[in-house]
């Protein structure tokens, strides 16, 4: 039986602080890219109401309408594999794709 893990598991097994964004936070989401693969994330420092987290299926797209403003809380239906991660602090990305997995810290995400 395949078991998905806690977000306390992740960040854990990560070497990551447990940080999990409120659910009434915002993410910036490509939502009509989430049929492509990989699906990406990554976190940036929490500014304005956002928690800091980006996701993207695909391609980086640097237009300006790439992104659209998501509660945390609507994550659940859009893009629920990527729910476990969310509690990976600023400074973290995911690659989710069929059979593989990458997790890994990038400081760049924090520089201003």
């Amino acid at each position: 039986m395949n078991q998905i893990p806690s977000q306390a598991e992740i960040c854990e097994q990560f070497g990551s602080l447990f940080d999990p964004p409120g659910e009434d936070e915002q993410l910036g989401i490509a939502l009509s890219t989430l049929s492509q693969v990989p699906l990406n994330a990554l976190r940036h420092p929490a500014e304005n109401g956002t928690c800091g987290w980006y996701v993207w299926g695909g391609e980086l797209s640097d237009h300006p309408d790439f992104f659209q403003p998501l509660h945390v809380h609507h994550l659940v239906e859009q893009a629920p594999s990527i729910v476990p991660y969310l509690a990976l602090a600023p400074g973290w990305r995911v690659l989710l794709a069929p059979g593989h997995v990458d997790v890994w810290y990038d400081p760049a995400l924090l520089a201003v």
